[in-house]
């Protein structure tokens, strides 16, 4: 087996807002594992401001990574090259997986390649509140009956009078809306305005607070205003420490993210915890390429869900890999067409 890397930067459609900024390009690495005549690609896909990955000079790790495969042969999943670097470890186990059955980008044997679909939401970015309006009719008339809307970046009345546009003209049991704060609300006032936006009748709330709050977290679950669902929280915590914070927090549901928690096999840990206490959860892509994005949704058709899915983003950008996925009546597909793999 031979590897090589090269860096891939997406550029965004539009910059798109949260409550960490404004993005306007993505980095990811793809990493390419060579044995005989089949290839596997890997993403390596990060997020400025949250990919633990970022703490440390990733060209030089997965340098470091290929160089390790040419000259020693494959490493395992464990090993101190991966250290506190789950997008590393998530891509370097999606090329491994993509090599084994035969590099056609075929990782797992579902339904989803035989052209089942996957249930998701349909994204809305912060901005002007018009520009939000707009954004949920266009995801409805697409076909979306799950809308997850972006918040705490604007002015919470804002926000609010998008919600109620949105409730006046759309019935809960047909549009189910999730809202993400990604941290954004402070402890003192979270409550309050849990409170406010139960009016809208919320599905739920990923991460209403900042991290590392266990307590303040718990606290706002109990009160079970909103239905809550931890997102950034489960970052970086370790094997043993997993079961304690579900324990701890008891949330309504978390939200799997492969690139920020450790690929497959770690996001497998959380569901099996997460079952035995009866925590929901869903899957969520975070801007990968549709080279991360294919390899999550295989993964996640495995898990046989019909809650709707975090899936699809890779609409967003200009420059994306060209691939057989396709967004349709709220639904992921991977459908007949081509990869063009030639830009890596």
């Amino acid at each position: 087996m031979k590897a090589r890397f090269k860096p891939y930067r997406l550029d965004f459609k539009r910059p798109s807002g949260t409550s960490r900024g404004v993005l306007k390009t993505k980095d990811s690495w793809v990493l390419i594992l060579e044995d005989m005549e089949a290839r596997g690609y890997g993403e390596c896909s990060v997020i400025r401001g949250l990919s633990p990955d970022l703490n440390y000079d990733i060209t030089e790790r997965i340098a470091l990574l290929c160089e390790i495969i040419n000259s020693v042969g494959p490493p395992s999943l464990e090993d101190p090259v991966f250290a506190n670097m789950p997008a590393l470890k998530f891509c370097y186990e999606m090329a491994l997986r993509d090599l084994k059955t035969g590099g056609q980008r075929n990782l797992f044997e579902t339904d989803f390649l035989k052209g089942k679909g996957i249930h998701i939401n349909g994204l809305v970015w912060m901005g002007e509140p018009q520009y939000m309006i707009d954004q949920i009719k266009d995801k409805i008339e697409q076909g979306y009956s799950c809308i997850k809307i972006k918040v705490a970046a604007i002015e919470f009345h804002d926000e609010c009078e998008v919600l109620k546009h949105i409730r006046r003209e759309y019935d809960p049991r047909d549009i189910e809306i999730r809202l993400d704060a990604n941290g954004g609300f402070a402890i003192d006032d979270a409550k309050e305005k849990l409170k406010r936006l139960a009016e809208f009748n919320i599905h739920s709330i990923e991460q209403p607070i900042a991290v590392q709050q266990w307590d303040q977290m718990s606290d706002l679950c109990e009160a079970q205003i909103i239905d809550i669902a931890l997102d950034e929280e489960l970052i970086g915590v370790t094997t043993k420490n997993k079961a304690e914070l579900l324990e701890i927090i008891r949330p309504q549901y978390i939200i799997l993210k492969p690139s920020l928690l450790g690929g497959f096999s770690q996001s497998q840990e959380w569901i099996d915890l997460a079952n035995k206490v009866k925590i929901g959860w869903w899957v969520t892509s975070a801007l990968e390429s549709n080279i991360g994005l294919n390899a999550i949704a295989q993964w996640t058709a495995t898990l046989n869900s019909d809650r709707p899915q975090g899936l699809g983003t890779g609409q967003l950008f200009t420059n994306n890999i060209d691939a057989p996925l396709y967004i349709k009546e709220g639904h992921l597909f991977y459908g007949d067409g081509a990869w063009s793999l030639n830009p890596i």
